[in-house]
Formats: C-alpha cells, sequence, structure tokens
C-alpha cells in the first residue's frame, strides 16, 4: 500500500506542492523530503530538524484521497512512522480537499471544521501552514462571462484601472529586486511575515533551470507582472502556472506587493485580471487565488482581502486546514506550547 521511491522519480503534479520540484526547492531551506507511492498516486512528506535528533513531517497538500477519508489519514500515519526519522515527534497532514461554497450570492457565515479530536488520534495543529480557504475561479468561460461574473465594484474596478492607463508587464526573475522593495512594504503596511529575498530568488531561479533542462520534476512556470502607472512600477504580483500533459493545467496567485502610491489607479485589479486572463490563455482549467479569511465578517482583519478575492467570482474552497497525529505525545506537547507561543508572537504582539 505505501512504497518509498526515489525522490528523483517522483515526477510532475498539477500541485506544486506534491511535486518533485517542490521537494528540491524545500530541501535548500532545511527540509528532507521523502517520496512514497501511496493508493496509485505519490506522496511528497517533508521533515524538519527540531534539534537534538528530533524531527516533524508535514504533508504539503496531501494526501490526495478520492473521499477525503481521516481514517485512511490515520492509517497513513502509520505506515509512515517506520520510514521517518526515529525520533519524529508527530506528521502535520494539511490535506487538499474540502467543501466547497460560491463566492457570489449567500456567503458562509461559519467554518467548517472536521469533526476530529484527540480521542481519534488527531490534533488541531496550532496554525496552518497553506491557507485553509480560497477562491477557485472556473477558466472554462469566455473572458465576457468572468467579467459578468465578478461582483460589479470588482468589474468597475478592472475598467478603472485600464481608463487610468495602468499598464500591467510580464517579466521574470530580473524584476524581483524591484518587486522585493514593494513586497517590503506591504510587509510593513499590512504587517504580514515574509521571508528574505533569497527565498524568492531562489524559487525562480530553480523553476528556471528546470526548465532549461526539461526535466519532469513539476516546475511551474513562473509569472512576475507588474503594474505601472505613469512609468512607475507600483505593483506585482507572482502567479504559477502548474501542470500540464496528464494532469490539468492550473494557475496559482501566490504573492502580491504594492506601493503606498497611486493605489486609487486599482494597479491590483488590472494585475488580477491580467493574470486571468495569461492563464486562460496558457490553458489552464482554473485560477487559485490562494487564501481569503475564513468568514465574511467585517470584523475580521483581513475583511479587505476578503472581498478583493471574492469578488472576482468563483468559488470559495474551505480546507480543514492542519492536523497532526502524534508519535511522542508528550514531547508533542511540549512542542505545541512552544509553537503556540511562536504564532502568538508574530500574528498578535509583532503586529502591535
Amino acid at each position: 500500500m505505501l512504497k518509498q521511491i526515489d525522490i528523483a522519480n517522483f515526477g510532475a503534479s498539477s500541485n506544486m506542492l506534491q511535486s518533485g520540484f517542490w521537494a528540491e526547492f524545500k530541501h535548500g531551506f532545511g527540509w528532507k523530503p521523502f517520496a512514497f507511492e501511496y493508493n496509485e498516486t505519490k506522496l511528497l512528506v517533508l521533515c524538519k530538524s527540531l534539534g537534538g535528533g528530533y524531527s516533524l513531517a508535514y504533508v504539503p497538500h496531501g494526501p490526495s484521497l478520492s473521499d477525503g477519508t481521516w481514517d485512511k489519514c490515520l492509517e497513513l500515519a502509520k505506515e509512515l512512522k517506520s520510514f521517518l526519522p526515529k525520533k519524529c515527534m508527530f506528521i502535520r497532514f494539511d490535506p487538499p480537499w474540502g467543501l466547497r461554497f460560491p463566492a457570489l450570492g449567500k456567503e458562509l457565515k461559519g467554518y467548517p471544521e472536521a469533526e476530529l479530536s484527540p480521542e481519534n488520534g488527531f490534533y488541531k495543529a496550532n496554525m496552518d501552514i497553506q491557507p485553509p480557504s480560497t477562491v477557485i475561479l472556473d477558466l472554462a468561460k469566455t473572458e465576457d462571462e468572468l467579467l459578468k461574473g465578478m461582483k460589479s465594484k470588482t468589474r468597475y474596478n478592472v475598467k478603472l484601472a485600464a481608463k487610468k492607463g495602468v499598464i500591467v508587464k510580464t517579466t521574470g526573475i530580473e524584476g524581483l529586486p524591484e518587486w522585493y522593495q514593494l513586497y517590503k512594504v506591504t510587509s510593513e503596511r499590512d504587517k504580514i511575515t515574509i521571508h528574505p529575498y533569497s527565498y524568492y530568488e531562489s524559487f525562480f531561479t530553480l523553476a528556471k533551470e528546470r526548465h532549461a533542462e526539461g526535466d519532469n520534476s513539476g516546475a511551474p512556470e513562473l509569472r512576475l507582472l507588474q503594474a505601472e502607472i505613469e512609468g512607475k512600477v507600483e505593483a506585482g504580483i507572482i502567479v504559477t502556472f502548474q501542470g500540464g500533459g496528464d494532469s490539468p493545467k492550473c494557475a496559482t496567485y501566490l504573492y502580491g506587493a504594492s506601493s503606498n502610491n497611486k493605489r486609487n489607479y486599482m494597479p491590483a485589479y488590472a494585475l488580477q485580471w491580467e493574470a486571468i486572463r495569461q492563464a486562460k490563455a496558457a490553458g489552464c482549467v482554473s485560477y487559485d487565488f490562494f487564501g481569503i479569511p475564513p468568514v465574511d465578517n467585517p470584523e475580521h482583519p483581513m475583511y479587505g482581502l476578503y472581498r478583493f478575492k471574492t469578488g472576482f467570482g468563483g468559488e470559495i474552497l474551505h480546507r480543514p486546514g492542519c492536523w497532526d497525529v502524534p508519535f511522542k505525545k508528550g514531547l508533542y506537547k511540549i512542542f505545541g506550547n512552544a509553537e503556540k507561543f511562536r504564532h502568538y508572537y508574530y500574528k498578535t504582539l509583532k503586529k502591535r
């Protein structure tokens, strides 16, 4: 049922987080990848050292199960244990499945958490690694249909950006230094934690190298779109195009940055609309906005992000987030307390 394979044979996937490329990329930042064949699919597991010989295991957007059965995850954890480092404290599942709701019309008012508990072997993680909730836009529609499917305010802002002369240009790693300066401004303004420049540079560099070699690691096509206003770059987004061949091609919006200038020109709307158009032209079947707050709540600190992304239409996907299966419960509890404090520090104290 579970068979370990050489990571070099992992190959491509329409899910970047479950690809040979992602294994290689994360290995460069301290994660040890393990590859398996499981239920006729491939599974990537990443291990991180915690010091003293101890480690944790993480399954990014996996496993892919047709019915999303948690019992199978529990069985899988038991099987994986014998392949992972001896002092692995726990395995953290971050499954790709979830519940879907229309982004337009009546909004979901509560977050549907899975019915899991320590009694049946699962502990809710103190933090989610990938955003549990997102918006998925179906690109099978025509451009006119996509525009009609937007909320009226979003459609107005897309047209306003064009009217005001916002120009969107597509670039790659050569535009990264300028984009990162804007990302630092965004981080300070919105109180978000970002990686050092080397992280994004390595992301682009590795993807470019793998594409040049023509390998089958599942390296995404990365595009950096920049919005120029009166000759100056004021905003930019990084988008991935992933899949192809036997896997459906999908686009994902990963990172966005903007200056504090000329925000009334609506460059963010121009960028998203151009990215959607490019994704459709490239044969992508969907566009993932990659992360929204779980509820339509004006009191939520990221409410503006919720309204912005849902304004483009599509479906809201609520995933269950991260759930842990401990192998060493005593040590797991100690780690959990430390992780909880770290999460509180970065999400609350550091934002004040």
